[in-house]
């Protein structure tokens, strides 16, 4: 699976549990919730993200996106 993809896969997951853990915990876990988008919406303007740096590091084959 290329890093683009799994970014996607990491940040989908982390939005989907933070959304759980807000119904069922806390409200602020939807912090968790915000910072995963702000963190997309910055790499969509930068091509910067920490998450594929380090899955690029540990060998994971580079897509178009984060190459």
């Amino acid at each position: 699976m290329s890093i683009d993809r799994l970014v996607m896969l990491f940040a989908g997951s982390m939005i989907l549990l933070s959304l759980a853990l807000s119904q069922l915990h806390h409200v602020y876990w939807l912090f968790v919730t915000a910072f995963v988008g702000a963190n997309l919406v910055q790499a969509s303007f930068t091509g910067f993200c920490p998450l594929a740096k380090i899955l690029k590091a540990v060998g994971s084959k580079p897509g178009a996106a984060f190459s």
